[in-house]
């Protein structure tokens, strides 16, 4: 129980609003694409986060959760134009696993 909630539903609702958060990245990316194009930045594939989508492809985005290179990663998937749901679905299980360590971890430790 996580405050009286059943841990499976603290896991889905962080889960969820993780993944919401990364689809308004997402968007971003691609709606900031154009500005790439315009050497507004440096170009994608010179980026972290570019050179592992470029290597690795979409099951790279299991790291979305990562402190820093996720964000960057999300952005990257959305400037490239990963597809949609492919995008939601890599994203969805990353930070699905990166919760339910946590819970675990607290579980184990509280």
């Amino acid at each position: 129980m996580v405050r009286g909630y059943p841990v499976w539903q603290a896991v889905g609702v962080a889960t969820l609003g993780n993944v919401l958060g990364a689809c308004t990245t997402y968007w971003l990316g691609r709606r900031g694409a154009k500005l790439l194009e315009r050497g507004a930045a440096a170009p994608l594939s010179e980026s972290r986060a570019g050179r592992l989508l470029q290597r690795y492809g979409q099951p790279a985005l299991l790291l979305s959760w990562v402190p820093l290179i996720g964000d960057a990663l999300v952005a990257a998937a959305g400037a490239v134009r990963i597809p949609w749901l492919p995008f939601v679905f890599w994203v969805t299980v990353g930070k699905a696993v990166r919760y339910i360590a946590v819970a675990w971890g607290a579980g184990v430790l509280g």
